[in-house]
């Protein structure tokens, strides 16, 4: 009976964490994939001990390319990630999915991208994701 108690409690974190994770995702409101179409919210960064590991686009990610993690922007988009606190901008293709750990992260950006906006040291920062180019396939299916 006593170990039975003693797995509750950490069995519980694992069950909210999942929780919390899947409200995020649901809460997040989607973008529209049209060009011009913005989102506001929050960008973090990938850590470098990901280097290597396969994105959702199938190539691995590499913390010196322009790249980043959108949760429903087609892979292969284009944006524009501008800081709103200092203006600073850079522009990534979507290879990846996330981030996921919270409603307000609407961005994971890779390395290069962080440094290009100032925003290591920070870890978090509030930006606008502008759509600039969607994949051709996508285009055309929307026509």
């Amino acid at each position: 009976m006593l170990r039975a108690r003693s797995l509750v409690a950490p069995l519980a974190l694992v069950l909210a964490a999942h929780l919390e994770a899947c409200v995020s995702a649901a809460t997040t409101p989607r973008v529209s994939a049209a060009r011009g179409a913005q989102q506001n919210g929050y960008a973090s960064y990938y850590s470098d001990a990901l280097a290597g590991r396969a994105t959702a686009s199938g190539e691995p990610y590499r913390p010196e390319a322009l790249t980043a993690a959108h949760r429903s922007l087609p892979l292969g988009t284009e944006v524009r990630v501008t800081r709103t606190d200092t203006g600073r901008a850079v522009t990534v293709r979507i290879n990846d999915r996330g981030p996921y750990a919270g409603a307000q992260r609407i961005i994971d950006l890779s390395r290069a991208a962080a440094t290009t906006l100032a925003m290591l040291r920070a870890g978090v920062v509030p930006v606008v994701v502008e759509v600039l180019a969607v994949p051709r396939r996508r285009a055309e299916r929307e026509r």
